[in-house]
């Protein structure tokens, strides 16, 4: 059999983008394939849950224009098959003159990208939030909380109602394409398409330059170290508390996350990663590792943030490093507090040149369609990234 489209990925983006396809072009036939026992289960399993309100990225930038349509999407669906969510909103907290400039300038973008923002004080900060600290802090109201776990599922679910195929354990090991079709092949055998959408997340580079893609790239994992704090104080803070980033990081600081099962996380860190799906601390796969440290990029990244990188890896090997980057805005905080949680990865595309990649990345063949880099927020993003793919198709 030889389907009309082929989805590679079986992430939040990739079933995102099988829904959108047989909504589009209705009696399709689709095969959704995953190399996993089960959907979404590196970076769509393994992130904060926040649905974010696109304050952080640059006007007319993909990550702006999507995130907004996103979150709006994200709400409207889970309300709709009842997925709980909550709009707790988000304080960005300012704790010296530095961060209180950042702020001003995030103030600015979020005017440009039309989303709704508070200024607040130092006094206004401690009357909401009495555990913060800080001498001033934007609140971003439209952010909220979820699983995005179940919003797979639930997308997961109508991909079937509509026809398709969810095929599961299923790597792939080889993409050859032709003037009609793109033939997808593995030790479980073939699937053929006429046409292929890639969204494979941390195996991203792999499956281009299998489809021939010449990439400039190469996606470098960084290890998002997470804690949780004990259930007696899950209730420290009502609204999730962030720092104001770094604009030369694409990471966004280790922050405090209250969470849709009555959780409160803190994290994640950015480690760089020497195994690209190994979430236990200290592991290590040799063809990733190699893929890693002989990049030409990965070491320029190295020697431009390399005080950057040198304090991420203090604080993963001693948590008072961590609980430090913690107590800039809540001083109360312990190290009894910190209780071990679960780790993610995030895939970062990073150039030859050392420059990390911020937007979207998208590329395509005659017949695929490969997304190349698409972190957060491309889990609040991912019904508009489907929207976006399936019209350039």
């Amino acid at each position: 059999m030889t389907y009309d489209f082929c989805v590679l990925g079986g992430g939040i983006v990739g079933v995102a983008t099988a829904h959108r396809l047989l909504r589009t072009h209705p009696g399709a036939s689709l095969a959704l394939v995953d190399k996993e026992s089960a959907l979404g289960t590196h970076q769509t399993g393994h992130n904060s849950g926040v649905i974010h309100s696109g304050i952080y990225y640059p006007p007319g930038s993909l990550k702006a224009r999507l995130c907004r349509a996103g979150a709006a999407w994200t709400k409207e669906f889970a309300a709709a098959n009842g997925i709980p969510f909550r709009e707790c909103g988000k304080l960005l907290v300012a704790t010296d003159s530095v961060e209180d400039e950042r702020l001003w300038v995030l103030y600015q973008r979020s005017i440009q990208n039309n989303v709704d923002v508070e200024a607040l004080d130092a006094a206004e900060l401690a009357r909401r939030e009495p555990h913060i600290t800080g001498v001033s802090a934007l609140f971003v109201p439209d952010t909220g909380i979820i699983d995005y776990a179940l919003v797979t599922a639930a997308l997961a679910a109508r991909v079937t109602e509509l026809g398709g195929q969810v095929l599961l354990d299923a790597p792939i090991t080889a993409i050859s394409e032709s003037d009609s079709a793109v033939t997808i092949s593995g030790p479980t055998g073939s699937i053929t398409a006429r046409t292929l959408v890639v969204c494979a997340g941390l195996q991203a580079d792999r499956m281009a330059r299998m489809a021939g893609i010449r990439t400039d790239f190469r996606i470098v994992p960084f290890r998002g170290e997470y804690y949780r704090l004990p259930a007696e104080r899950a209730d420290l803070v009502s609204t999730l508390i962030y720092p104001a980033p770094d604009p030369a990081l694409p990471f966004l600081g280790v922050h405090l996350s209250p969470t849709i099962d009555g959780e409160l996380t803190v994290g994640p860190n950015a480690v760089l990663g020497l195994s690209r799906e190994g979430y236990r601390k200290g592991s290590v796969n040799r063809r990733d590792a190699l893929d890693v440290l002989g990049f030409p990029g990965m070491r320029r990244v190295a020697r431009d943030h390399l005080r950057t990188g040198a304090r991420e890896l203090r604080n993963s090997l001693f948590k008072r490093g961590y609980l430090a980057e913690c107590r800039k805005y809540c001083p109360e905080l312990g190290p009894a507090d910190l209780l071990p949680h679960r780790a993610g990865i995030r895939a970062q595309a990073v150039l030859g040149d050392g420059t990390l990649v911020h937007d979207f990345l998208i590329e395509r063949t005659p017949r695929s369609i490969h997304v190349l880099n698409a972190p957060s927020p491309a889990a609040t993003s991912a019904m508009p990234i489907a929207e976006y793919l399936v019209d350039q198709l």
